[in-house]
C-alpha cells in the first residue's frame, strides 16, 4: 500500500489537469485489481469455487514455480493471486504513427520512461484519445491487452482475461510479464518487448518439453508456424512501406502506394489463410484498422526476437548467462544497443526510428 501512496504523491508533483486525470485512472485501475485479488491457494481450498477454475489455477501455480526454478525469473508473489475483472481485457493500449512513417508516437511516464503506446483501464478513454489522434492525421490502433507488468512494483495477479487461452499460451504470458520484471530498460520498447517475447517462447518450449502432452506440443508447433508466417507477412509489408515512405516522391504518390501496399497485404493474407486450410484465427486482426500503427504493434514485439534467440544460442542456451548479457546490452546507449542486436540478426533490419 505504501507504493500506492508513493505514486499518488508523485502525481501531485506532476502538473497539468489532463496528466492528473490520466494518472488518476491508472491508480484507480490498479487499485481495483488490488481489491479484487485473492490468493490462489485460498481459492483452490474454497469449496464454492468451481472445479474448472480450480484446475486452471492449480496448473498456474505449477507454471509459476517453473518460471522461477527453471527459467530463473523473479521469485515473488506475482501470479500467485487471481483477480476476476469481469471484462475481456485489463487495459486498452493506443498505438499511433504519422501517416507516412513508422516513427511511433511516444508517451513518457515516471519510473518506466517513454513507451510507444498509452494504456487505459477502460476502453472509452482509449477510443477518445484514438479519435483525437486520427483528427491530427495519425494512423491509430487500439488494442485490448490481456495482461501487463508493473515491473515488480506490485504483485501482478493472474487475471480472468488470460484464462481463455490454451495452457501453453497462459504459461508464455506469465513468463513474458515476469521477464519484464527481470530486465526492463527505460525508453526502449523494442528492446524490452523482444526480450520478453524471447523468454516467453523459450519458456513455453521448455515447459512443454517437461510437462506437455503430445497434443499440446503439436498444437503449439502449429500455432507457432502460423504465427511465424503471419509475422513475416507483417514485417515484409512494413519494410516495403518504409521504402515507399523514405523516397522523395510527392505525398500524394506515397499515399497511393501505401493504399496499394495494404491492398496487397490483404491479398497475401487470404493466400496465407488458404494455405492454413481456412484457419480464421487472424481474421479479427485483419478486419479493421489496417494501418502503420497496427503493423507497428506487431513489429515492436518481434523485430529483435531473432537477435535475442541468436544471443541465447551463442551462450549455449544458458538463461542466467543470457540475462547477464542482456542486462549489459541494456547499459549501452540506445543506438549502440540496437546496433549490437542488429549484428545478431539473420537479415538487415529496417529501422523504424
Amino acid at each position: 500500500m505504501l507504493k500506492y501512496i508513493f505514486l499518488i504523491l508523485l502525481l501531485i508533483l506532476i502538473g497539468g489537469c489532463s496528466t492528473i486525470a490520466y494518472y488518476s485512472q491508472a491508480i484507480s485501475g490498479q487499485m481495483e485489481i488490488y481489491r479484487r485479488s485473492e490468493a490462489i491457494e485460498n481459492l483452490i481450498a474454497d469449496p464454492s469455487v468451481q472445479k474448472p477454475l480450480k484446475q486452471q489455477l492449480t496448473a498456474i501455480l505449477k507454471i509459476r514455480a517453473f518460471a522461477s526454478k527453471v527459467l530463473h525469473l523473479p521469485n515473488n508473489s506475482s501470479y500467485t493471486y487471481y483477480a476476476d475483472l469481469e471484462r475481456p481485457y485489463v487495459v486498452w493500449s493506443v498505438f499511433a504513427t504519422p501517416a507516412l512513417s513508422f516513427q511511433p508516437k511516444k508517451w513518457c511516464f515516471p519510473i518506466v520512461g517513454c513507451v510507444s503506446y498509452r494504456g487505459y483501464f477502460s476502453e472509452a478513454p482509449a477510443q477518445s484519445l484514438a479519435k483525437d489522434l486520427r483528427k491530427q492525421g495519425y494512423d491509430v490502433y487500439v488494442a485490448g491487452i490481456p495482461a501487463y507488468s508493473t515491473l515488480g512494483w506490485f504483485s501482478d495477479p493472474v487475471l480472468n482475461t488470460m484464462l481463455e487461452w490454451p495452457q501453453a499460451q497462459i504459461a508464455g504470458l506469465i513468463f513474458h510479464e515476469l521477464a519484464h520484471q527481470k530486465i526492463y530498460i527505460k525508453n526502449d520498447t523494442a528492446f524490452n518487448e523482444a526480450f520478453a517475447r524471447t523468454v516467453e517462447y523459450v519458456g513455453i518450449e521448455r515447459w512443454l518439453a517437461r510437462y506437455g502432452t503430445a497434443k499440446a506440443i503439436a498444437d503449439y508447433k502449429l500455432s507457432q508456424q502460423r504465427q511465424t508466417e503471419f509475422i513475416a507477412l507483417i514485417l515484409n509489408t512494413r519494410n516495403a512501406l518504409n521504402q515507399i515512405y523514405n523516397t522523395n516522391a510527392p505525398r500524394t504518390e506515397k499515399l497511393a502506394a501505401k493504399k496499394a501496399a495494404f491492398k496487397e497485404l490483404w491479398k497475401r493474407y487470404l493466400q496465407l489463410k488458404q494455405s492454413w486450410g481456412g484457419y480464421t484465427g487472424y481474421d479479427a486482426w485483419f478486419a479493421k484498422d489496417l494501418n502503420n500503427a497496427k503493423l507497428l504493434s506487431v513489429a515492436t514485439y518481434q523485430d529483435y526476437v531473432p537477435a535475442f534467440r541468436a544471443l541465447l544460442k551463442e551462450l549455449d542456451n544458458d538463461l542466467p548467462a543470457f540475462y547477464k548479457k542482456v542486462a549489459e546490452l541494456g547499459k549501452l546507449p540506445l543506438k549502440e544497443r540496437h546496433a549490437e542486436l542488429s549484428k545478431l540478426l539473420p537479415y538487415s533490419r529496417v529501422s523504424m526510428y
